[in-house]
């Protein structure tokens, strides 16, 4: 009888969290990429660019190019982008 409770809360649980997380174009794009992160380096600039003014160098940009990074774009204006 336990085990059947502990289920049911990891199902709703499991349920609400697929829900109400993406919108359908972030599920659309999930579906499209067969990971999070095109690669480490994405994910190292996605961390550093969590919140608040974005970190850009010009490292990032030619990786984004190269690696074919997906989602939200972060846009800086191009004095704002670091030389390293």
């Amino acid at each position: 009888m336990r085990n059947d409770h502990v289920r049911l809360l990891m199902g709703l649980g499991a349920l609400l969290l697929f829900a109400g997380c993406a919108s359908s174009d972030e599920w659309q794009t999930w579906k499209e990429h067969p990971t999070h992160f095109a690669s480490g380096d994405h994910l190292r600039f996605s961390t550093r660019n969590r919140e608040g003014n974005a970190r850009v160098t010009r490292q990032d940009i030619a990786q984004a190019r190269d690696q074919g990074w997906w989602g939200k774009p972060v846009t800086v204006t191009q004095e704002a982008i670091l030389e390293r």
